[in-house]
């Protein structure tokens, strides 16, 4: 199965681009069967000689969904499909930036029409996709923009196949797809792991723990540490002996203990211990009219901040997301820096607390509010997700906004009582990573579980 698209971007700088149009056409090797089509607010401006080259300009994209609203769709139809695009490096390029900045790792396989071209059709005058396809004899509509560029690449990689006597594209799907052959001794350790959500433990002969990892998959992402080409992996390949696991069922219990036990472990191949997982966080203040202005910053050990982000991209999506959901001032989230009202007072979305006209008490009671949601800073609480059973549910415990630890229960009383709810609880330390793992797991989980304890009731 093959994802075929074209991306128009904002042009600027290397990996500082943004995507402003996307078109994703699912092809089966015969027909579409599938198709993703969207315009994209870029949240930054478009360079004039883009503007000029696609047709695209700021105003259009105003009311466009931002890339943390398509994310999920875009994820869902290039799952399991091959990426084809014409001079696919820099379109995978930039869907793998876009999703990084969601702390997002996106990882698929690409095959370049451009490429397949200059092998199939050889001695072409020129492989940019609009010389190539009139050359061809195949329509093009609508040049330089996503839907037109990547319906071309439809009909363009349709006549590749047919070319390709040789059947090198088919081959190389069918080797993606099986992979490579691992030897028997990786073999024997696939068949041991769960395709469960849990971490996993890499261990060398002595024993001696040499790369920690956990997974919603733990099968599935053994077999790519086995097939993968690249040192880290050829590397694991060679030293591992054994695995063992912890089935935890939950996503964020398997966070967390992987942090854990990385930090305590020290484990050879875990880059993880080289850098910290967020860097970016978000701080409140009172301007000199009273109002609690919040705004995003480099994380500061010496300040205590609201909540954290894994890069300033994320941030900002979320910072919008948080002005319309709270009704916010754009100035006030530090989201527009033009003189006078904010655009969002313009459009009635925000109550003028950025030219005065909402009143202090009432624009920062809704900032509290999102403060309060967001921060666990003081806080009793329990997130509650899934367990390792049907029957079973697990629980992280924080007291006095720390983290203290996860464990299992199987009957509501277990966390109805403090002192039994301590007693299940396998302690962890607290650490910036730990609470950023869990403010940014129930950031992006709506439907979690999160329970406050009053300890009046339960101590």
């Amino acid at each position: 199965m093959y994802a075929i698209l074209d991306i128009e971007t904002t042009g600027g700088k290397y990996n500082e681009e943004g995507i402003t149009e996307i078109a994703i056409y699912k092809f089966d090797g015969h027909k579409v069967v599938d198709q993703f089509i969207s315009l994209i607010n870029p949240e930054r401006a478009i360079q004039p000689f883009v503007v000029n080259l696609t047709g695209i300009n700021n105003k259009m994209l105003r009311n466009a969904p931002k890339f943390y609203e398509v994310a999920k769709r875009i994820v869902e139809i290039t799952t399991d499909c091959i990426i084809v695009a014409h001079n696919s490096s820099f379109d995978y390029r930039i869907l793998r930036t876009e999703f990084n900045r969601l702390g997002f790792d996106f990882e698929r396989q690409s095959l370049c029409t451009v490429e397949l071209s200059q092998k199939l059709i050889p001695d072409q005058k020129s492989y940019s996709l609009g010389k190539l396809v009139r050359s061809l004899g195949i329509a093009i509509s609508d040049r330089h923009r996503a839907t037109g560029d990547a319906q071309a690449t439809v009909k363009l990689f349709k006549l590749l196949l047919s070319k390709d006597l040789e059947k090198t594209i088919l081959k190389e799907t069918v080797r993606v797809e099986t992979k490579r052959k691992v030897d028997d001794k990786l073999l024997k350790l696939i068949e041991i792991v769960p395709s469960s959500t849990g971490v996993y433990y890499m261990h060398r002969e002595d024993g001696t723990i040499i790369y920690i990892g956990k997974s919603k998959n733990i099968k599935k992402r053994v077999t790519q540490h086995f097939t993968n080409d690249n040192r880290k992996s050829k590397n694991i390949q060679e030293e591992v002996t054994n695995i063992t696991f912890e089935i935890t069922g939950s996503e964020l219990l398997a966070l967390l203990k992987e942090n854990e036990e990385i930090k305590l472990n020290r484990p050879k191949y875990n880059k993880a211990l080289k850098r910290t997982k967020f860097d970016q966080a978000l701080y409140q203040s009172i301007d000199d009219n009273g109002y609690t202005n919040l705004k995003v910053k480099k994380v500061d050990g010496r300040k205590t901040s609201i909540t954290t982000f894994t890069n300033r991209q994320q941030a900002k999506s979320f910072m919008h997301r948080w002005t319309e959901e709270y009704n916010l001032c754009l100035k006030l989230m530090d989201l527009d820096n033009g003189k006078g009202n904010c655009f969002n007072y313009t459009i009635k979305k925000c109550n003028g607390a950025c030219i005065l006209n909402e009143s202090v008490n009432d624009y920062n009671a809704r900032v509290q509010e999102l403060i309060s949601h967001h921060s666990f800073d003081n806080k009793d609480l329990i997130v509650i997700d899934r367990g390792r059973d049907v029957d079973e549910q697990s629980v992280i415990l924080i007291e006095n906004g720390k983290f203290k630890g996860i464990g299992y229960f199987n009957l509501n009383h277990q966390i109805n009582n403090i002192d039994i709810l301590r007693s299940i609880i396998t302690p962890m330390s607290h650490n910036r990573d730990a609470q950023h793992i869990i403010q940014s797991y129930v950031r992006q989980h709506k439907k979690l579980k999160v329970v406050a304890l009053d300890k009046n009731k339960i101590d």
